[in-house]
């Protein structure tokens, strides 16, 4: 459903936050088909546990920003400035 929502307007959002594990679907392919929609928009997938996504993954595939759970607020705010900055 994001991602139906995102591509109906994708220039109404400054960012996007996504988890890596999620029923269905994978933080990596909310990304990819986020950035077809809109290649510039920044990333950030958090995830608590992944053998199969690295740090170096999501950077190979233009994600901004890779966190680690758990996510101290001031982790989060740090974060989301470097992404949109």
């Amino acid at each position: 459903a994001a991602i139906a929502e995102f591509k109906k307007s994708p220039d109404k959002y400054d960012l996007v936050i996504t988890d890596m594990s999620m029923p269905n679907i994978c933080g990596d392919e909310v990304a990819k088909q986020m950035q077809e929609a809109r290649p510039d928009i920044p990333i950030i997938i958090c995830t608590g546990y992944s053998d199969t996504f690295s740090e170096k993954d999501a950077e190979a595939v233009g994600i901004k920003a890779y966190l680690r759970k758990p996510v101290t607020s001031i982790d989060l705010l740090t974060t989301v400035r470097k992404a949109i900055d």
